[in-house]
């Protein structure tokens, strides 16, 4: 190793940190080898294998486990491998148990054996790679955070447009824009969009009263002959709706299913008079909804806006429409519409916030949640924060701002790469 001369005149002040050791300390916790299987993190390779493990046939009769890795020393050294032209690799093993939950298969043993997975490149003492004799490094990325940001733009004709865009660490974005008619629209992976409150009643605010309650604009008036003759004069906050059952026979295994079904009497907006009580009554509504008196409906014009918008009334409604957005065909039932959308955003193998993402969430929005996945209080949050921006009442923020930044090193590079592999 060359020995560094200093020719300045006057001495250093601080001693230079060692750079090196970030990717080596990044490499080192991928790989967690200096830990007991069984006191190993959640992170790097433990991780990755412990999301994909166990695997079951479809039948579910077969079940391989995943119980703990470990890596061969590499056969060459640096020195050896730069002059034959070699990669200074390891071999990566897993240790695995194949074993049989079929009562049938009562003579079958469980198998636990060492499967040879391939040789990984390993990083030197240096931080670089030998590959083919060559030396390499894998230069850190710089990328956006994790998290939600809002941000602002301006249409053609002067009109200002506004967003909210939802980062996962894994898994899909959820965009949250305006358009030029103050309407907010919902986007998963920039595909097709729909209204936000669409996106509301399919996580569970499935009628207007449940959103407008949300956001305590609405007040409840009994639909008796008495409370409506009270309430004459003011204006609807929420559709009145006829809803009933109809009996739906499925035709691949012929069972009968009730479906609810509704139809609109009054529509959102209408300012109650006398000929409309009657109405009320037949659709046998039990309550209906209202404007509250002391409130500035401007501030929330974008909420009604958007419900104007909405041609859903009610979660199962909701879940039928996204789901055929997202898909482009209709849904074989509610249980699968919702299944499609809470595997979206809800579940831990397919969205992960990561610790940065959830801490960003929480501190953005004065949350105190732990879980890595989106939550229904997360989703309604932003909707609220969203509105405070579009009011003037919260800032925008600077994505290309450093402190919205973050560095990707060699542990989390590897770990992108061995998930896809």
């Amino acid at each position: 190793m060359n020995t560094r001369h200093s020719f300045a005149s006057l001495s250093a002040g601080l001693r230079y940190p060692d750079f090196l050791n970030l990717q080596r300390d990044s490499f080192r916790k991928f790989f967690q080898l200096d830990i007991p299987p069984e006191r190993r993190s959640e992170e790097g390779l433990h991780k990755i294998f412990s999301t994909f493990f166990p695997i079951s046939d479809s039948r579910e009769q077969y079940t391989l486990e995943f119980i703990d890795y470990s890596l061969d020393p590499p056969k060459y050294d640096v020195d050896e491998c730069i002059e034959r032209g070699l990669t200074y690799a390891v071999s990566l093993k897993a240790k695995l148990r194949l074993s049989c939950t079929d009562d049938t298969h009562e003579d079958f043993e469980n198998i636990t054996q060492e499967v040879f997975l391939g040789n990984i490149p390993y990083m030197t003492p240096r931080g670089s790679f030998i590959v083919n004799g060559a030396e390499r490094v894998i230069v850190s990325q710089l990328h956006r955070s994790p998290g939600v940001f809002f941000s602002q733009s301006k249409y053609s004709s002067g009109s200002k447009l506004y967003s909210a865009r939802i980062i996962p660490f894994k898994g899909s974005w959820i965009e949250f824009a305006t358009d030029t008619h103050s309407v907010m629209y919902a986007y998963i992976d920039r595909k097709k969009k729909f209204p936000i409150t669409t996106l509301l009643r399919a996580i569970g605010y499935s009628g207007d009263k449940d959103i407008l309650t949300l956001f305590d604009l609405a007040d409840e008036v009994q639909a008796t002959k008495k409370a409506l003759t009270k309430a004459l004069g003011r204006q609807l906050a929420a559709r009145v709706l006829r809803t009933w059952e109809e009996d739906f026979v499925d035709e691949e295994t012929g069972e009968v299913a009730p479906i609810e079904r509704s139809e609109v009497v009054l529509e959102r907006d209408t300012i109650l008079s006398e000929e409309h009580i009657p109405l009320i009554l037949k659709a046998k509504a039990k309550l209906v909804i209202l404007h509250k008196k002391d409130i500035n409906l401007s501030s929330y014009a974008i909420l009604y806006n958007t419900l104007q918008k909405d041609v859903t009334n009610s979660e199962s409604e909701a879940l039928e429409y996204i789901y055929r957005q997202l898909r482009n065909v209709y849904s074989p039932g509610e249980q699968t519409a919702r299944e499609v959308i809470h595997g979206i955003f809800f579940s831990e193998k397919r969205y992960d916030l990561g610790e940065v993402g959830r801490h960003r969430l929480n501190k953005k929005l004065g949350l105190s949640q732990t879980t890595r996945v989106l939550t229904h209080e997360d989703i309604v949050e932003i909707i609220r924060h969203f509105m405070k921006l579009i009011n003037s009442k919260a800032h925008v923020d600077d994505i290309d701002h450093l402190s919205n930044r973050r560095v990707r090193t060699v542990g989390e590079q590897l770990y992108n790469q061995f998930g896809l592999g």
